[in-house]
């Protein structure tokens, strides 16, 4: 074996062949990628399809909702910035949720997708389930740490993101 070089699950030298580890981890953030994107696709779609929730007042409204929370939230400013205008702050989120989904989900412009997720669960985090007991059982803090990983590697295989590299990498 040549020096420097070490030898994968499948016997090549120097990479030729990726060993199977070395191809799950480059895929190990494809599965948080499709959870995280249907799942915020489904919020934002959920929300934006629900007029009870897109209303200022009434049950299951989204200014119900801030109401309800704004004593026990930890950012009481916020909440009472929702409040200003319940309805534009149910679309706000709700398209938000629809455009990280589809921009995490599809791979494009991946890691500015995450961030705005992690944004979106850490700003529920802090107003809706802020009051949560134990905390663990809010589920806006999980979500906030499962954006972590993608904010940071972003999303390099099944990505937009990964064919428009290649393609600048080709044409150079």
């Amino acid at each position: 074996m040549a020096h420097g070089h070490r030898t994968d699950t499948f016997g090549t030298i120097g990479g030729e062949r990726q060993g199977w580890r070395d191809t799950a981890t480059r895929y190990a953030l494809v599965p948080l990628r499709i959870f995280l994107g249907v799942t915020f696709i489904y919020a934002g779609l959920d929300k934006l399809t629900d007029s009870a929730f897109m209303s200022a007042t009434g049950p299951g409204s989204v200014g119900e909702l801030m109401r309800s929370v704004r004593d026990s939230s930890a950012v009481p400013a916020l909440v009472d910035l929702s409040l200003k205008n319940p309805e534009g702050f149910g679309y706000a989120i709700g398209i938000g949720e629809v455009a990280v989904g589809l921009g995490t989900l599809v791979g494009l412009l991946a890691r500015l997708a995450a961030f705005g997720g992690a944004l979106i669960s850490l700003s529920l985090w802090l107003t809706v389930s802020w009051q949560t007991e134990p905390y663990y059982y809010g589920n806006d803090l999980a979500y906030l740490m499962a954006w972590l990983p993608l904010v940071l590697a972003g999303a390099s295989v099944l990505s937009l993101d990964a064919a428009l590299a290649d393609r600048r990498r080709r044409m150079r």
